[in-house]
């Protein structure tokens, strides 16, 4: 992992070799320019789904941040620097790096940037690693229900989160995606922006309240195939 400075721009880079320049890997109109950009998904912003497979032996996710609710409407992209380590892009690349390396299903970080603005404050991006084949979870529970094992298998994989004791602070059915290959389907977690390390076992039942509202949720909203009985399959994968 190389961390370096230019001028006002800090870089993270979790690659071979670093970029000629490296604040182009952060801006969707040099990928644009170079027929590099092979889709996008709407969110708070738009991630760019980036070629570079023929780069890093991979594809790739930029993000740029954005603030949500009212402040968002005033200030889009705006946050007040204090220090470099807990700036979102910073932080959340360390975090997806931690658990990478425990060989924890989310995607690799490929690159941080955080861009020194005007009065002490900051925007940031972050470049991921693009994972192939897949949907998040809801988009999949529209059409089919899972079995029972696989509900076992997501419940297994947060609890293997909370053993890290890292508090996903938006863990969500949007948040794991599925994956489908020849063989079968993996499970990964998405989105760690503002989450982190939290001593203690007293908010890790919340987080699984927070996910199963959000299941509840989605079965009114998007008519998603949830019942009660695969809550229960996924709390039998949870305490295993």
């Amino acid at each position: 992992m190389i961390e370096f400075q230019q001028n006002n721009q800090y870089f993270l880079f979790n690659t071979d070799s670093l970029p000629d320049i490296p604040e182009q890997w952060f801006d969707a109109t040099f990928w644009q320019q170079q027929g590099r950009i092979i889709g996008s998904a709407k969110g708070r912003g738009t991630t760019w789904f980036i070629h570079t497979e023929d780069i890093l032996g991979f594809n790739c996710a930029l993000r740029h941040y954005y603030r949500g609710g009212l402040i968002g409407k005033i200030n889009q992209d705006k946050y007040r620097f204090n220090q470099l380590e807990k700036t979102r892009s910073f932080a959340e690349f360390s975090l997806l790096n931690q658990l990478y390396l425990a060989n924890f299903p989310v995607p690799k970080p490929i690159g941080a940037r955080v861009k020194k603005t005007p009065f002490g404050f900051y925007s940031a991006d972050i470049l991921i690693e693009k994972i192939e084949n897949a949907q998040d979870l809801t988009a999949l529970l529209q059409h089919r229900s899972l079995s029972e094992k696989a509900w076992q298998h997501i419940g297994a994989l947060i609890r293997q989160l909370h053993d890290l004791q890292i508090h996903h602070s938006d863990l969500n059915a949007h948040n794991i995606l599925v994956q489908h290959n020849s063989v079968n389907e993996k499970y990964w977690l998405i989105d760690f922006d503002k989450c982190g390390q939290k001593s203690g076992n007293s908010w890790k039942q919340e987080n699984l309240n927070r996910l199963h509202r959000s299941f509840q949720k989605e079965k009114t909203r998007m008519h998603i195939q949830f019942g009660e009985q695969d809550w229960a399959q996924l709390l039998t994968g949870y305490y295993a």
